[in-house]
């Protein structure tokens, strides 16, 4: 496969690999179309620990 080298210096979506052209377009698009995924991840405090996490004191 072979990857367009056009708009490498582009901010793309992670999720839907959609290209923007600056980062606040990049930031508003997550905000909108992938809500439920940046409210999920945007708070890592209220995440407990997984089943095997170990906790070093």
């Amino acid at each position: 496969m072979v990857l367009s080298m056009v708009d490498q210096h582009k901010p793309k979506c992670y999720l839907c690999s959609n290209v923007f052209e600056n980062l606040e377009e990049l930031r508003k698009h997550q905000e909108i179309a992938h809500k439920e995924f940046v409210e999920f991840h945007q708070d890592t405090n209220s995440h407990s620990s997984a089943p095997g996490d170990v906790t070093i004191f």
